[in-house]
């Protein structure tokens, strides 16, 4: 059978709370492999790089200095419609509006702390895994 990699970080505000475990264990019953993880902490430099995509956005410094403020777990995910099943168990970027039982309704608290980062397409997927693994790192 042929599986698709999705690309996840738990963001600080998770991992500060203790939630890592928690989200881990409902990725893994929502039928996720993990094929690569680790805990790291991103410098400024390192958050500037990986949303680079954002940066004339005016949220651009917050989330750097957010997603630099502390350790997070980044990890591949395999599944069959990777991709689109993690976005669907994140739930929506504001957890107010995300569905009941999704990650983000459960563990985030706003829009900016939003607990989960799920990549948003298969390229995307590939960049932000190779972004944080070495080749070595991703079996």
């Amino acid at each position: 059978m042929l599986y698709n990699r999705t690309f996840t970080m738990i963001k600080p505000d998770a991992v500060e709370k203790g939630y890592a475990g928690a989200i881990l264990s409902k990725i893994n019953a929502s039928g996720f492999r993990i094929v690569s993880m680790k805990m790291i902490q991103m410098s400024q430099r390192d958050a500037e790089l990986f949303y680079a995509v954002h940066k004339e956005r005016p949220f651009f410094n917050d989330l750097v200095s957010f997603m630099s403020r502390g350790p997070i777990v980044v990890a591949i995910l395999e599944k069959e419609n990777a991709v689109d099943d993690f976005r669907t168990l994140i739930g929506a970027t504001n957890p107010e509006e995300a569905a009941e039982g999704t990650l983000r309704k459960q563990f985030a608290t706003s829009v900016g702390e939003n607990a989960v980062h799920g990549s948003d397409s298969n390229e995307n997927a590939q960049i932000e895994a190779a972004f944080h693994f070495s080749s070595r790192e991703m079996f």
